[in-house]
């Protein structure tokens, strides 16, 4: 006789700790039910039935699209809002000039007072996830409790969502509370506050995914960048690509560039015809976790489980992965739409717009159809690049470190850090122009340290203590890299190509990573030579690769005054050894002869 299927012990009393804190949430915001998140398939499939009924969600034209949806967000809520993004920690010294501050006691006061009977009329989503493989040692549990059947369906796709995840909090993991709102979306009443040292994030009046998706910037960056010192490892904003060369070598590269700077088409590159024999996978396209193994080299994790990306500009040219795996299963948002109900966005060589993001007939008066930071949400698992190591509870080693932002001038295409320690300083200098995935003025250039402003979650002057801490604990370092693709000419036209022939760079990076690529020693760091890089089928001027990879000193004397007084702004928690980097920088571009 068959043995009856054991049953699961229902969701809710799974984890006690869990359910002891949904029932105090449930008591301040008093919604009118409660569902307890499972991950399944079915689960999927009805939610998004009913936000289609509803009209909260579009079902695109589904023989080419199918599986897509179009979400519109209220038009003030449409970014990052980092003006109203607290780190609350008892000494506002922990939390550092890098962060806005308030103390845990007023933020709690503050967001109590907002959170109290919001869910009236609404359901309470209780959302167990995991961030990084399941069965990993390296991956890190939350909790999302939400209003926000949308941010279900993207939690469904970034992390590992469901009974897995509850199961591993009640085997003893610790796990992140986050409690979300939208509140009423008035910007007014708009806040998102973070408590490292409690391990709990609560987020009100914004749906936007950097906002909402608690488990994303607020969990694996802000909060885990706290655990990360306190535990000996490092949680950044990286992509993770993995790259085998002809010779069939393979290497891994962990890259920090501010968001909309071109992280996901550098994690998916596609090879130039040119440069035949290299495979390019992906591993991650936005956060690493990076820890240091037994090997004495630096480890690292993706602890996403999908994409959340910016959709203006992808199409077959910039980005054939990205352009194949978001026209199936794929949740757009504020994108505009053609006549026969397809996506559409800037960037786009075929199809027209005939309704924009806000849903309005498309009028070019009203700016961009899409709007600048429209986004998809698609599973990594869809991606034709995707890694097969991607899952592996270890994570993979990695061989060298890229920093990067835009910049129409200073700095060169790219350049190697004269050690650990230098390239710290490399990363803490890091500027880059403003975009359109944050509030703010785009194109005003800003400091962005190891493309982390938004997301540290404590004291950048300790941060960079403990980058320094964790290099000196390795015996096998990455080499460490910074990289320009945005340079401009005098007329503003971009002197490299990007894309795919940024691999040229990368190779030329491996190459030093295994001590046979030839470089320049200069004052700001190691240069390659134009006989470095594989130029082979590049057409590419001399005059603007000899641009690309010139240093003008007086340009960096002023660059590295205007780090000297960033830097300042840390005072004595400032560590010595980037203080001692500085001044060897400042010394080596005195000696004019020396660029």
């Amino acid at each position: 006789m068959a043995t009856a299927p054991r049953a699961l012990t229902p969701l809710s009393q799974l984890a006690k700790p869990v359910a002891d804190w949904v029932a105090n949430v449930a008591s301040l915001t008093k919604p009118d039910r409660i569902h307890w998140c499972d991950g399944s398939h079915g689960e999927i499939r009805e939610l998004r039935s009913e936000l289609i009924a509803s009209g909260e969600l579009h079902a695109l034209e589904q023989k080419n699209f199918p599986g897509c949806d179009l979400y519109r967000s209220h038009p003030g809520d449409v970014a990052r809002v980092e003006k109203v993004t607290f780190i609350c920690t008892t000494k506002q010294d922990d939390a550092g000039p890098n962060n806005l501050w308030m103390s845990p006691a007023d933020g709690h006061a503050r967001m109590r007072e907002l959170f109290s009977g919001c869910m009236k009329g609404r359901t309470l989503y209780v959302v167990p996830y995991c961030m990084g493989p399941i069965d990993s040692p390296l991956a890190r549990c939350g909790v999302e409790i939400t209003d926000s059947a949308y941010v279900v369906l993207n939690m469904a796709i970034m992390t590992r969502m469901g009974r897995p995840a509850l199961e591993r909090i009640a085997s003893g993991d610790t796990f992140v509370r986050g409690l979300h709102s939208i509140g009423e979306l008035d910007p007014n009443r708009r806040f998102i506050m973070h408590y490292p040292e409690d391990l709990a994030i609560e987020s009100f009046g914004s749906g936007y995914g950097g906002n909402a998706l608690l488990g994303k910037k607020c969990h694996a960056l802000r909060i885990a960048s706290w655990q990360a010192r306190q535990e000996g490892w490092l949680a950044e904003h990286m992509l993770i690509v993995g790259l085998e060369n002809p010779a069939g070598e393979q290497h891994y590269i962990a890259a920090a560039f501010p968001s909309a700077c071109g992280k996901t088409n550098l994690a998916m590159l596609i090879p130039p015809d040119s440069l035949k024999g290299w495979k390019v996978t992906t591993v991650g396209d936005d956060i690493a976790w990076l820890h240091p193994g037994a090997d004495g080299r630096l480890w690292a994790i993706n602890p996403e489980a999908g994409y959340f990306g910016v959709v203006p500009g992808t199409n077959p040219s910039t980005n054939r992965n990205a352009y194949d795996m978001i026209r199936r299963d794929t949740l757009f948002t504020n994108v505009a739409v053609t006549a026969d109900n397809q996506p559409w966005w800037e960037g786009l060589d075929s199809g027209a717009p005939v309704t924009d993001w806000q849903g309005r007939p498309y009028d070019p008066k009203n700016g961009p159809s899409a709007h600048p930071n429209s986004r998809f949400t698609v599973a990594a698992t869809q991606n034709p690049s995707y890694s097969p190591h991607a899952e592996d509870p270890q994570g993979v080693p990695i061989s060298a470190i890229v920093f990067g932002g835009r910049r129409r001038s200073v700095a060169p295409l790219v350049y190697e850090a004269r050690d650990f320690n230098h390239g710290v300083l490399l990363g803490a200098g890091m500027a880059s122009e403003q975009t359109a995935a944050a509030e703010g003025k785009v194109g005003i250039v800003r400091r962005d340290p190891m493309a982390m402003k938004p997301f540290c979650g404590y004291n950048f002057a300790d941060y960079w203590a403990h980058w320094l801490d964790i290099g000196a604990r390795l015996a096998r370092p990455p080499r460490i890299y910074h990289v320009n693709w945005f340079r401009r000419d005098a007329q503003g036209k971009f002197l490299w190509p990007g894309f795919g022939d940024n691999l040229r760079v990368l190779a030329w990076m491996l190459e030093r990573s295994a001590g046979r690529g030839g470089a320049t020693e200069t004052a700001i760091g190691n240069l390659p030579r134009a006989s470095d890089l594989n130029l082979a089928g590049l057409d590419i001027a001399p005059d603007a690769l000899a641009a690309l990879l010139a240093i003008d000193n007086a340009e960096w004397r002023k660059e590295a005054a205007e780090i000297r007084a960033y830097l300042g702004e840390f005072g004595s928690r400032l560590p010595a050894a980037l203080v001692h980097e500085l001044a060897a920088l400042e010394a080596r571009l005195a000696l004019r002869a020396w660029s």
